[in-house]
């Protein structure tokens, strides 16, 4: 037989005061949340709803983590109780009763987690706020309030952890050892430059260095951290000295500026190999670059700008243009 759905849902609750509000703290069944929650007001069909304002692949991502990864969802789920939820609290104050309907509550904060949870097999109980009695203008500013000054952990510090949850992927875990050698090794070019955990001004944030090396890491044949290490630190220790003859040193910590480079760092490379064979040392990326590019570049080509194409551009065609046998 099917499951019978009731008309009413009854939860124990606690009651919460911040501020001018007030809001009732709870745990309830995913499944519930899929079949009484909305993100939109108007007189449309709540699952469409869902579909036309959320993205169906993140929601996808957090079913699949729910039924195949055992994952655990802690953060609550925030609502508005809506005028067809009738919700009200019974049993002296201590348990919340609500109606079953598509649009009892107003999704405030979580919209993805309902969705995927909506998607997952597996049932799960929820934390959930629960609002009530609230204005439309009310919803709106906890809606802003929530999503404004509530800030995400930065990039760069999931990327610094992920080692010790287990969770790189060999890429990540290349990157993260090259970029370990960056940061710690004496004669690094980069040393001091860099920062791991944080976005910090003057310095290249891992999520950037990441970005800019993966760019190369086709130009290994089998890539091994301190490999990639030894040959990159060469191009960029001549590199960094060129721009301090051009007095643009500071322009190598710029992301657009970094990640150019970088990308620049084959072209220049090859011209290594062909004159001095697999000799990639400073002396001989200094040797190709210097006279071939630094000291005749005009003024002003090499600045970060707003695109790492363009600059990528105008380096390796100033570069070829150079080029004499």
């Amino acid at each position: 037989m099917p499951e019978e759905i009731p008309e009413f849902y009854r939860y124990s609750v606690s009651l919460v005061k911040q501020g001018l509000h007030q809001f009732y703290t709870l745990t309830v069944p995913s499944d519930v949340l899929a079949r009484t929650c909305c993100v939109i007001t108007r007189d449309e069909d709540p699952q469409a709803g869902f579909q036309r304002l959320l993205d169906r692949k993140r929601a996808e991502e957090i079913a699949d983590y729910v039924d195949n990864q055992h994952g655990t969802i802690p953060n609550a789920i925030v609502l508005s109780a809506q005028p067809q939820a009738e919700a009200k609290v019974i049993g002296h104050g201590k348990t919340l009763q609500f109606r079953n309907n598509q649009r009892a509550f107003l999704i405030l904060d979580g919209q993805h987690r309902v969705y995927g949870f909506s998607k997952a097999k597996t049932h799960l109980r929820v934390p959930v706020v629960i609002y009530n009695n609230l204005t439309r203008k009310d919803e709106s500013r906890l809606f802003i309030d929530i999503n404004t000054k509530q800030r995400p952990v930065p990039n760069e510090l999931l990327l610094d952890i992920k080692k010790l949850a287990e969770y790189e992927s060999d890429t990540e875990q290349l990157l993260r050892e090259t970029f370990d050698f960056y940061h710690t090794e004496p004669g690094s070019p980069l040393l001091g430059l860099l920062s791991p955990a944080a976005k910090e001004a003057g310095k290249i944030s891992r999520t950037t260095f990441n970005a800019a090396f993966k760019q190369i890491l086709d130009v290994f044949t089998a890539p091994e951290a301190e490999q990639i290490y030894t040959a990159s630190s060469a191009f960029l220790t001549a590199f960094i000295a060129g721009l301090r003859s051009q007095s643009c040193a500071h322009a190598i910590t710029n992301p657009i500026a970094f990640r150019a480079i970088l990308a620049f760092f084959p072209e220049v490379a090859r011209r290594v190999s062909d004159r001095y064979g697999k000799e990639y040392s400073a002396d001989n990326f200094a040797l190709v670059l210097t006279p071939q590019l630094f000291k005749k570049i005009k003024p002003g080509v090499i600045k970060p700008g707003t695109s790492v194409k363009l600059l990528l551009g105008a380096l390796s065609t100033q570069f070829k243009s150079d080029f004499t046998l």
